[in-house]
């Protein structure tokens, strides 16, 4: 699972970190500097924040819904279900964001 990262500090710079997804896959963020980031709006931070944070969801809840099939698969049935809550209540989160996401978006008319 491969997405992007935006984590930017008050002084206006992006770090790098590795990101594993508990799939075997990980990842790293290349640290730059981010002038840009200090000029944009609230709501313009937002919405690219929004938008980062419905796509890193969603990637969870893939995660979630992958590893859950496999422990259904190997018996471990307790921990399938948890895994499908879990995917289910990313479900939930992603349409609380996309929500959120739409009601910027409407503001902005």
């Amino acid at each position: 699972m491969t997405h992007n990262h935006d984590h930017t500090h008050n002084s206006g710079h992006t770090h790098s970190h590795p990101h594993n997804h508990g799939d075997g896959s990980s990842h790293n963020h290349n640290q730059q500097q981010n002038s840009t980031a200090d000029e944009l709006t609230t709501e313009q931070k937002l919405e690219r924040l929004l938008n980062h944070w419905i796509a890193h969801n969603e990637s969870h809840k893939e995660t979630f819904i992958t590893w859950a099939e496999r422990a259904g698969n190997d018996s471990l049935d307790q921990i399938a279900l948890k895994l499908e809550k879990a995917g289910q209540l990313s479900g939930e989160i992603t349409l609380q964001l996309e929500d959120a996401l739409k009601k910027l978006k409407n503001s902005k008319e």
